[in-house]
């Protein structure tokens, strides 16, 4: 049943997309270009929505029974409400921040919270009343990540697609019947609308679909993974892997330039690889390769050993560091990593010689 309903998701999206998209023109919800954009021409926003009202009729149709359920909905109208406004009137990013804090607070009061975590090597970390606050962050942090890599045509809709496989994957492999019913569902409306949002797009998702998607993914992530090892609280951060590490390169490029958090600029990766010369729609398909990498990371490092698992992730942090310098996501002069092996080369080598 929860495939036919995922097939209806899709084919109600398909459908209500066009519509949205005339919606968003009436109203004047558009995105206009400017110096850090990358399209040329004005473009309707609030795609999102039509994925949201996908997702609701999926929802009743299944109507899947979890004491979690009604506080997500709560939590996603809230989001979606944020979003729709601020595709509509451009909010402030306090009104933003309080709409996403809101939203949180109404699922973590529900009882969706990171409260303990089994160390790898025995003991078990109790959270206390930190459990409340690291739970918020974790939320508002996933649902910013999702935003701040919608810069590209159908990059944001693709990659949070590639993130729905993996946690609906692992989450049929672990019998969790709520979070694979709620992941396929999000997945049906998100491909449906992405059918309109690939390059050349013909409608943005907005704020109303980065922060809806971002929001709904996070708290999945949390339903599928929490309280049971340190090594699964990771796979969460594996899976979402290009968004976060964006987002830390982000925030570390701008301590080294010395600029706010909040201050905008044209180096996110997607920036990083047109500046390479590849073109917008090959610059997408590196980063869907990318997202797919790290979701096959994540379940590869979900069925190893916990040195095996440890493996995994120092492999994915170099691997993560070296792209990063190659690419300049931090600046074209932050090449630590990169300088050191090199570095160690030069040294080998006049070794060698020496002999």
């Amino acid at each position: 049943m929860v495939y036919v309903t995922l097939a209806l998701c899709f084919i109600a999206s398909v459908l209500l997309t066009p519509l949205v998209k005339k919606f968003a023109i009436a109203i004047g919800a558009t995105d206009k270009p400017n110096q850090r954009k990358v399209h040329q021409k004005i473009m309707p926003r609030l795609g999102g929505l039509a994925i949201y009202i996908s997702f609701i009729i999926g929802v009743f149709i299944m109507r899947p029974g979890d004491e979690n359920f009604i506080p997500i909905i709560i939590g996603s109208l809230i989001i979606i409400i944020t979003g729709v406004l601020d595709d509509m009137l451009e909010l402030s990013a306090k009104i933003k921040l309080f709409g996403q804090l809101a939203a949180a607070l109404v699922v973590v009061l529900s009882g969706v919270q990171m409260e303990f975590i089994k160390m790898p090597f025995g003991g078990t970390l109790e959270f206390g009343y930190f459990s409340i606050p690291l739970t918020i962050l974790w939320i508002v942090g996933i649902t910013n990540a999702i935003n701040l890599i919608d810069g590209l045509d159908g990059l944001a809709a693709g990659v949070s697609s590639i993130a729905l496989i993996t946690i609906s994957g692992m989450a049929m492999l672990q019998g969790n019947v709520f979070v694979l019913t709620i992941g396929l569902l999000l997945l049906g409306s998100t491909l449906g609308f992405l059918v309109y949002n690939f390059h050349p797009a013909k409608i943005f998702m907005g704020d109303t679909g980065a922060l809806f998607l971002g929001f709904m993914i996070s708290v999945l992530a949390l339903l599928g993974f929490k309280n049971i090892t340190f090594l699964s609280l990771v796979i969460p951060v594996i899976i979402l892997g290009v968004p976060i590490s964006d987002t830390f390169f982000a925030i570390i490029r701008r301590f080294v330039n010395k600029q706010p958090l909040s201050a905008p600029d044209k180096s996110h990766l997607h920036h990083c690889l047109l500046r390479l010369g590849y073109s917008h729609r090959q610059t997408v398909l590196i980063i869907y390769c990318v997202a797919g990498l790290f979701g096959l990371a994540a379940v590869i490092f979900s069925q190893s050993t916990v040195w095996g698992a440890l493996l995994v992730v120092g492999v994915i942090l170099i691997a993560i560091e070296i792209f990063a310098e190659k690419i300049g996501l931090v600046g074209h002069d932050y090449k630590p990593l990169l300088k050191m092996l090199s570095g160690s080369n030069v040294k080998s080598g006049a070794n060698v010689k020496n002999r």
